[in-house]
């Protein structure tokens, strides 16, 4: 029994534990309710700032888009004969020569011109006599009756020649185109008589008025280029019809298919091409077989706004028709060495837009673009881009701009298709890539 009371007394001397008091438990509830809130507010405050945090631009990658140039042009020229052309209007696509000589072939030596002696004789006529333009008549020629025997001269020559009766007064506007659009011989010589005197004294006009025009390689022995000492280059000839196409009586008398004269009839242009690829002018010519001769002026649209000037020379062409036929070829085959190069079509793609999240969007051409060009005139390239505001479906972030020659062309590029935005996951995930 001892033993029970001795470890009863040993409890009740044993340390009691201490009483909690109210302060200490204050404490530690405001510790935990601090941390609590710290890290709640913390990551809050993360949250908040992802989701509005500035996002990285998209990367752009572009090219600009590849243009070819258009075929090389072949102009065609014949193989025999001589022939000579001169193009103006079109010196920014054809290069600053063409105005001299653009294309040629055979060489420039001197060839019998024949009817073209007709041309010099109605220009040297109204160097001493001028109209006041196409509607003046001008002085009223009286033929003499050596004037009118010229009809039977030339009728046994086998020459080309025009009614002109007994008595028959005629202005001098009609007895040039008399001479000019049916190639009349006897009404070549009665207009160098009436301005001269005499066919003679014409001749030395000719030749006066030829080196006064810097015309020194051509030759005149009379008025209707019968002879074939009458002669002239290819080169000359073109200078010669630079010179008759400013003269506005004599551009309007040789643009005139037919036309109806008093005592002359009804006379006709011998240049079967007139309105045929621009063709205005201006003068046929030939001795027979192998010596047929076209000297002509065009205006030829060719698509680049304003029609191109043109003045050309064929000489010693085999017929009437394959003379023809040369010129038609190669105004032709120098229209044809102008084209539409295609350029881009709408909605072509020339570039990506990405963003780090995997959203992308294509860069397409607005527009569908083709340029005007010569031959294989090479086409340049600039891609020009800005930064986008928005980086929407349809906003515009450069220009493309082709360049061939003288023209130019340009297409905006936009974007096409949407951007989405980053999901909050990612945001809340790649801290390192936002502003």
């Amino acid at each position: 029994m001892s033993s029970l009371a001795d470890f009863h007394d040993l409890l009740d001397d044993a340390p009691r534990e201490p009483q909690s008091n109210g302060r200490a438990g204050r404490i530690a509830l405001t510790v935990f309710l601090v941390v609590t809130f710290l890290v709640l507010g913390g990551s809050g405050g993360y949250v908040w700032w992802a989701s509005s945090a500035a996002l990285p631009a998209p990367s752009v990658t572009s090219q600009a888009p590849a243009a070819a140039p258009g075929p090389a042009a072949s102009l065609v020229l014949p193989g025999d004969g001589e022939m000579l052309m001169s193009v103006e209007g079109g010196e920014a696509y054809l290069g600053p020569d063409a105005a001299g000589s653009f294309a040629s072939s055979g060489g420039d030596d001197a060839r019998p011109i024949a009817s073209i002696a007709k041309l010099i004789t109605a220009l040297v006529v109204l160097d001493a006599h001028p109209l006041d333009g196409p509607g003046d008549p001008g002085p009223t020629i009286a033929f003499t009756e050596a004037d009118t025997d010229l009809y039977d001269q030339f009728y046994v020559q086998g020459a080309v020649i025009a009614k002109m009766p007994d008595g028959l007064r005629l202005s001098l506007h009609d007895s040039l185109a008399t001479m000019l659009l049916p190639s009349a011989a006897n009404y070549a010589v009665a207009n160098a008589r009436w301005a001269f005197g005499s066919e003679s004294a014409y001749v030395q006009a000719a030749r006066s008025w030829l080196s006064a025009n810097g015309l020194n390689d051509t030759r005149i022995v009379d008025a209707t280029g019968i002879d074939d000492r009458n002669t002239s280059t290819p080169s000359d000839l073109v200078a010669l019809g630079r010179i008759a196409a400013a003269n506005p009586v004599i551009a309007s008398i040789v643009r005139t298919p037919s036309i109806s004269v008093e005592g002359a009839g009804y006379v006709t242009n011998t240049n079967d091409l007139l309105g045929t690829l621009g063709i205005t002018g201006m003068k046929t010519g030939n001795l027979g077989d192998g010596t047929f001769n076209l000297l002509f002026t065009s205006t030829l649209d060719v698509g680049i706004g304003s029609p191109l000037n043109i003045i050309g020379v064929r000489l010693g062409g085999a017929t009437h028709d394959s003379t023809d036929s040369d010129v038609a070829r190669l105004l032709q085959s120098l229209q044809d060495g102008f084209h539409d190069v295609s350029l881009g079509t709408v909605g072509d793609d020339i570039g990506t837009i990405s963003t780090p999240w995997g959203s992308t969007a294509s860069l397409v051409l607005a527009k569908t673009t083709a340029l005007r060009t010569w031959s294989d005139t090479p086409v340049t390239v600039d891609l020009v881009t800005s930064t986008p505001q928005d980086y929407a479906d349809g906003e515009v972030v450069g220009t493309v701009t082709w360049t061939a020659g003288p023209q130019t062309a340009s297409s905006e590029v936009k974007i096409s298709g949407e951007i989405d935005e980053p999901t909050l996951w990612w945001r809340l995930t790649h801290p390192a890539e936002l502003g």
